[in-house]
């Protein structure tokens, strides 16, 4: 049946590539990952900071790392959406469901200003691993940016992009995940802020209290 109207859905990917092309245009808007694709032989990708229209006919391969979650919106061909284009998704585009109304998620998105036509690629789970690994250390910009070897200015204004979240407030959480986690499991204050890089046990208190809104003593209680 041809399509008449735009349908999105909210697709998960498996990390194998695959090959194909179809009769409609296709809107991806990624709210975690990346995807790696050639289209009619060219090369992009798409990812949180940077969606991409792939016009109806155009014979596209892609692969994305497992778990990369991508709203797609599939919608008849028409004026404006006949040509490859990238768009710069906002902070905002993040919250899309696939419950939205499909015709409005898809004015939203054509709205969006046309993105740059490239960026280096900025791997989420290395970040986080290689953090989560020494989060007692210290962690200024300029070391994560060493990760990938961007200057300090590049890395903050990638991650901000990809995350909404600075390089400071993106340790911050995984240091305060991690806590948490071990408070709940029956740790000390004390023993948790050496474990996560907090000088004191009352500076990472303070530190739940501020950006959770939760204590040690309500987090133990939790896994009770």
């Amino acid at each position: 049946m041809p399509l008449l109207e735009p349908v999105s859905t909210l697709r998960t990917y498996d990390g194998q590539a695959h090959v194909h092309a179809h009769d409609h245009a296709q809107i991806m808007a990624p709210l975690t990952g990346r995807m790696e694709l050639e289209i009619d032989g060219h090369a992009a990708f798409t990812d949180p900071s940077c969606g991409l229209l792939i016009p109806a006919g155009a014979r596209h391969a892609y692969c994305a790392r497992p778990g990369t979650r991508i709203l797609v919106i599939d919608a008849p061909g028409s004026a404006g959406l006949d040509r490859l284009r990238r768009f710069a998704l906002s902070p905002a585009c993040r919250v899309l469901g696939a419950q939205g109304d499909a015709g409005q998620q898809l004015a939203l998105l054509l709205g969006l200003p046309t993105a740059l036509s490239s960026r280096r690629g900025l791997d989420l789970t290395r970040l986080d691993t290689a953090l989560s690994c020494a989060l007692h250390e210290p962690w200024p910009t300029a070391r994560m940016a060493r990760l990938f070897s961007l200057s300090p200015q590049r890395f903050h204004a990638r991650l901000l992009e990809l995350t909404g979240r600075t390089p400071g407030d993106h340790l911050r959480a995984l240091r305060l995940d991690s806590a948490s986690r071990m408070l709940a499991r029956g740790a000390t204050l004390e023993f948790a802020a050496v474990r996560v890089g907090y000088g004191s046990g009352s500076a990472l208190a303070y530190a739940l209290r501020r950006d959770r809104g939760i204590g040690a003593r309500a987090l133990r209680r939790s896994d009770a």
